[in-house]
């Protein structure tokens, strides 16, 4: 049974980084850097008590309210890119769950942790802010290109929880519309406008896809 091997928190900062073509110093602001919560704590609607984000635009809110990801990706990851300290929480995660990938979620799935019901609703897009954190131009890119995302979660019943809560598969309403099945049509299926018609149908699923799939199918049709 899939577990939460931990959880992560974290607030805007200020970091510097050098890695501008005029060799400047600049700083940036970011939530990206999780640390580790003890013991219990409260996730609201709007997520988990002491994290925040710092783009409000791209991230955070209902719909991405909980950030999970697999503490299983850890071991290729660690080794692949020679991080081997490389901690739980390095990719921004809240939840690191262990037992669960992005070809074992799909989009409606309800999963019982506890008090708390999550509810999945995209996948998670990687950006920049990741390639910044480990200081790897080409991080993101190797995300979109591997799946290894992680998925976003809405809370449908507040609630509190600690590392070590198993969690249980409650409602999957669409089996065919895994994680993997979803990064794969957004970012390698670009043509394949049917699935996106099927896909943006989903009532589960975030509005900020919705909006980008309506986007890409009102083009094709131009």
């Amino acid at each position: 049974m899939p577990v939460i091997d931990s959880i992560q928190v974290g607030q805007p900062t200020d970091y510097l980084h050098e890695g501008y073509a005029d060799g400047k110093q600049r700083s940036w602001t970011t939530a990206f850097f999780k640390t580790p919560v003890a013991g219990s704590v409260h996730v609201g609607r709007l997520g988990i008590s002491g994290d925040r984000q710092a783009d409000l635009q791209n991230h955070g809110g209902v719909d991405k309210a909980v950030l999970a990801y697999s503490a299983d990706h850890y071991a290729y990851w660690r080794q692949h890119l020679a991080l081997p300290e490389m901690p739980p929480g390095g990719f921004g995660e809240n939840l690191s769950i262990a037992g669960l990938d992005e070809a074992g979620v799909s989009i409606g799935d309800r999963w019982q942790a506890g008090t708390v019901l999550f509810e999945v609703t995209q996948p998670r897009q990687p950006c920049w802010k990741m390639s910044r954190r480990w200081q790897l131009p080409d991080l993101a890119a190797q995300v979109v290109a591997n799946g290894r995302s992680g998925w976003y979660l809405r809370v449908l019943a507040e609630g509190e929880l600690a590392a070590g809560t198993e969690l249980t598969l409650v409602r999957r309403p669409h089996p065919a519309w895994t994680i993997a099945r979803a990064n794969r049509l957004m970012h390698h299926e670009r043509d394949n406008v049917s699935a996106a018609e099927k896909l943006a149908a989903l009532s589960e699923l975030s509005a900020a896809w919705k909006e980008s799939l309506h986007k890409r199918i009102a083009n094709r049709a131009l």
